[in-house]
Protein backbone atom coordinates (compact mmCIF):
# COMPACT_ATOMS: atom_id res chain seq x y z
CA UNK A 1 0.00 0.00 0.00
CA UNK A 2 2.67 2.67 1.42
CA UNK A 3 4.66 1.81 -2.36
CA UNK A 4 1.66 2.47 -4.24
CA UNK A 5 1.05 5.97 -2.36
CA UNK A 6 4.81 6.76 -3.10
CA UNK A 7 4.77 5.69 -6.93
CA UNK A 8 1.82 7.96 -7.34
CA UNK A 9 3.43 10.46 -5.37
CA UNK A 10 5.82 10.09 -7.94
CA UNK A 11 4.14 9.92 -10.88
CA UNK A 12 2.28 13.08 -9.55
CA UNK A 13 4.88 15.02 -9.10
CA UNK A 14 6.56 14.47 -12.62
CA UNK A 15 2.87 14.81 -14.73
CA UNK A 16 3.54 18.27 -11.76
CA UNK A 17 7.01 19.02 -13.81
CA UNK A 18 5.76 18.43 -17.04
CA UNK A 19 2.80 20.53 -16.52
CA UNK A 20 5.05 23.33 -15.10
CA UNK A 21 7.64 22.72 -18.16
CA UNK A 22 4.48 23.39 -21.07
CA UNK A 23 3.39 26.38 -18.59
CA UNK A 24 6.98 27.67 -19.22
CA UNK A 25 7.36 27.24 -22.48
CA UNK A 26 3.78 28.48 -23.97
CA UNK A 27 3.50 31.38 -21.29
CA UNK A 28 6.52 31.95 -19.63
CA UNK A 29 5.21 35.25 -17.75
CA UNK A 30 2.32 33.87 -16.42
CA UNK A 31 3.06 31.56 -14.33
CA UNK A 32 2.21 32.39 -10.28
CA UNK A 33 0.63 30.14 -7.64
CA UNK A 34 -2.88 29.24 -8.57
CA UNK A 35 -1.29 27.74 -12.24
CA UNK A 36 0.38 25.45 -10.11
CA UNK A 37 -2.51 24.31 -7.68
CA UNK A 38 -4.46 23.76 -11.06
CA UNK A 39 -1.63 21.49 -12.22
CA UNK A 40 -1.64 19.69 -9.02
CA UNK A 41 -5.00 19.16 -9.16
CA UNK A 42 -5.19 18.20 -12.76
CA UNK A 43 -1.84 16.19 -11.91
CA UNK A 44 -3.75 14.27 -9.57
CA UNK A 45 -6.53 13.92 -11.37
CA UNK A 46 -4.53 12.66 -14.31
CA UNK A 47 -3.11 9.83 -11.90
CA UNK A 48 -6.27 8.08 -11.12
CA UNK A 49 -6.39 8.18 -7.22
CA UNK A 50 -8.73 10.81 -6.35
CA UNK A 51 -8.02 9.61 -2.44
CA UNK A 52 -5.03 11.85 -2.73
CA UNK A 53 -6.83 14.89 -3.76
CA UNK A 54 -5.89 17.34 -0.78
CA UNK A 55 -9.24 19.19 -1.98
CA UNK A 56 -11.90 15.93 -0.76
CA UNK A 57 -10.05 15.57 2.10
CA UNK A 58 -12.41 16.88 4.31
CA UNK A 59 -15.16 14.77 2.79
CA UNK A 60 -12.89 11.71 3.15
CA UNK A 61 -12.79 11.91 6.79
CA UNK A 62 -16.42 12.50 7.18
CA UNK A 63 -17.36 9.71 5.42
CA UNK A 64 -14.80 7.85 6.99
CA UNK A 65 -16.13 8.75 10.78
CA UNK A 66 -19.37 7.65 9.42
CA UNK A 67 -17.96 4.34 8.36
CA UNK A 68 -16.47 3.48 11.80
CA UNK A 69 -19.67 5.15 13.62
CA UNK A 70 -21.65 2.68 11.73
CA UNK A 71 -19.51 -0.14 12.00
CA UNK A 72 -18.69 0.36 15.42
CA UNK A 73 -22.59 0.46 16.12
CA UNK A 74 -23.15 -2.84 13.94
CA UNK A 75 -20.36 -4.80 15.53
CA UNK A 76 -21.68 -3.45 19.62
CA UNK A 77 -25.75 -3.97 18.39
CA UNK A 78 -25.14 -6.94 16.33
CA UNK A 79 -21.58 -8.85 15.87
CA UNK A 80 -20.61 -8.64 20.15
CA UNK A 81 -24.13 -9.63 21.30
CA UNK A 82 -24.45 -12.72 18.81
CA UNK A 83 -20.72 -13.42 20.34
CA UNK A 84 -21.84 -12.91 24.04
CA UNK A 85 -25.14 -15.07 23.65
CA UNK A 86 -23.21 -18.32 21.86
CA UNK A 87 -19.94 -17.84 24.08
CA UNK A 88 -22.87 -17.77 27.29
CA UNK A 89 -24.50 -20.53 25.54
CA UNK A 90 -21.30 -22.60 25.06
CA UNK A 91 -20.20 -21.54 28.65
CA UNK A 92 -23.82 -22.61 30.36
CA UNK A 93 -23.79 -26.14 27.66
CA UNK A 94 -19.96 -26.37 29.31
CA UNK A 95 -21.31 -25.90 33.10
CA UNK A 96 -23.89 -28.16 32.18
CA UNK A 97 -22.28 -31.13 31.22
CA UNK A 98 -19.32 -30.83 34.60
CA UNK A 99 -22.55 -30.34 36.54
CA UNK A 100 -24.10 -33.81 34.41
CA UNK A 101 -20.35 -35.46 35.22
CA UNK A 102 -19.82 -34.62 38.67
CA UNK A 103 -23.47 -35.76 39.22
CA UNK A 104 -22.60 -39.21 37.24
CA UNK A 105 -19.93 -39.35 39.38
CA UNK A 106 -21.35 -39.00 42.41
CA UNK A 107 -24.40 -42.05 41.38
CA UNK A 108 -20.88 -43.54 40.51
CA UNK A 109 -19.88 -43.44 43.99
CA UNK A 110 -23.49 -44.21 45.47
CA UNK A 111 -23.60 -47.01 43.64
CA UNK A 112 -20.14 -48.62 44.52
CA UNK A 113 -20.83 -47.56 48.06
CA UNK A 114 -24.08 -49.40 47.55
CA UNK A 115 -22.21 -52.77 45.78
CA UNK A 116 -19.33 -52.59 48.74
CA UNK A 117 -22.33 -52.65 51.25
CA UNK A 118 -24.31 -55.51 49.53
CA UNK A 119 -21.26 -57.55 49.07
CA UNK A 120 -20.50 -57.24 52.88
CA UNK A 121 -24.22 -58.52 53.90
CA UNK A 122 -23.96 -60.97 51.64
CA UNK A 123 -20.48 -62.50 52.89
CA UNK A 124 -21.91 -61.60 56.63
CA UNK A 125 -25.25 -64.09 55.73
CA UNK A 126 -23.04 -66.74 53.78
CA UNK A 127 -20.92 -67.01 56.70
CA UNK A 128 -23.85 -66.78 59.21
CA UNK A 129 -25.09 -69.95 56.76
CA UNK A 130 -22.22 -71.75 56.82
CA UNK A 131 -21.75 -71.52 60.91
CA UNK A 132 -25.66 -72.66 60.95
CA UNK A 133 -25.36 -75.37 58.70
CA UNK A 134 -21.73 -76.17 60.44
CA UNK A 135 -23.36 -75.88 63.67
CA UNK A 136 -26.07 -78.38 62.60
CA UNK A 137 -24.00 -80.72 60.62
CA UNK A 138 -21.93 -81.35 63.88
CA UNK A 139 -25.09 -81.75 65.87
CA UNK A 140 -26.66 -84.58 63.54
CA UNK A 141 -23.29 -85.95 63.96
CA UNK A 142 -23.20 -86.21 67.62
CA UNK A 143 -26.29 -87.03 67.50
CA UNK A 144 -25.74 -90.31 64.98
CA UNK A 145 -22.43 -90.86 67.34
CA UNK A 146 -24.53 -91.00 70.42
CA UNK A 147 -27.05 -93.16 68.75
CA UNK A 148 -24.10 -95.40 67.10
CA UNK A 149 -22.59 -95.40 70.97
CA UNK A 150 -26.17 -96.54 72.36
CA UNK A 151 -26.46 -99.35 69.51
CA UNK A 152 -22.82 -100.37 70.23
CA UNK A 153 -23.57 -100.42 74.06
CA UNK A 154 -26.74 -102.39 73.41
CA UNK A 155 -24.80 -104.66 70.84
CA UNK A 156 -22.22 -105.05 73.30
CA UNK A 157 -24.23 -106.18 76.37
CA UNK A 158 -26.39 -108.47 74.46
CA UNK A 159 -23.21 -110.06 72.73
CA UNK A 160 -21.79 -110.19 76.71
CA UNK A 161 -25.06 -111.64 78.03
CA UNK A 162 -24.85 -114.25 75.13
CA UNK A 163 -21.18 -115.15 75.78
CA UNK A 164 -22.29 -115.58 79.37
CA UNK A 165 -24.98 -117.83 78.52
CA UNK A 166 -23.01 -119.82 75.98
CA UNK A 167 -20.09 -120.06 78.84
CA UNK A 168 -22.92 -120.96 81.56
CA UNK A 169 -24.14 -123.78 78.84
CA UNK A 170 -20.80 -125.12 78.19
CA UNK A 171 -20.25 -125.07 81.63
CA UNK A 172 -23.13 -126.68 82.45
CA UNK A 173 -22.43 -129.69 79.21
CA UNK A 174 -18.61 -130.07 80.18
CA UNK A 175 -20.16 -130.54 83.94
CA UNK A 176 -22.32 -133.31 83.05
CA UNK A 177 -19.60 -134.74 80.55
CA UNK A 178 -16.95 -135.24 83.36
CA UNK A 179 -19.96 -136.35 85.78
CA UNK A 180 -21.01 -138.61 83.54
CA UNK A 181 -16.83 -139.40 82.19
CA UNK A 182 -16.11 -139.84 86.37
CA UNK A 183 -18.99 -141.97 87.24
CA UNK A 184 -18.22 -144.60 84.54
CA UNK A 185 -14.60 -144.26 85.31
CA UNK A 186 -15.44 -145.21 89.09
CA UNK A 187 -17.68 -147.56 87.76
CA UNK A 188 -15.63 -149.36 85.50
CA UNK A 189 -12.51 -149.58 88.46
CA UNK A 190 -15.35 -151.56 90.53
CA UNK A 191 -16.15 -149.31 92.95
CA UNK A 192 -19.52 -147.32 93.52
CA UNK A 193 -20.14 -143.71 92.08
CA UNK A 194 -21.04 -141.43 95.08
CA UNK A 195 -23.35 -138.38 93.02
CA UNK A 196 -22.57 -135.83 95.66
CA UNK A 197 -19.42 -136.45 95.43
CA UNK A 198 -18.56 -136.69 92.19
CA UNK A 199 -20.53 -133.35 92.19
CA UNK A 200 -17.83 -132.10 95.14
CA UNK A 201 -14.77 -133.09 92.96
CA UNK A 202 -16.32 -131.70 90.06
CA UNK A 203 -16.47 -128.27 91.45
CA UNK A 204 -13.55 -127.61 92.96
CA UNK A 205 -11.59 -128.85 89.48
CA UNK A 206 -13.45 -126.73 87.51
CA UNK A 207 -13.23 -123.58 89.96
CA UNK A 208 -9.93 -123.80 89.53
CA UNK A 209 -10.22 -123.48 85.56
CA UNK A 210 -12.77 -120.79 85.58
CA UNK A 211 -10.71 -118.48 87.85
Amino acid sequence: MFSLLQEAATTAVEITGEEAVVIDETAPHAADAHTYGDAAHYAAESAGLPQLDVTTFGNQIFWLVVTLVVLYLVLSRVAVPRIAAVLSDRQGALTGDLMAAEEFKQKAREAEAAYDKALAEARSEAQRIVAQNRAEIQAELERAIAKADAEIAARTAESEARIREIRASADQSAREVARDVTAALVESLGGTADAAAIDAALDSRMKGFVQ
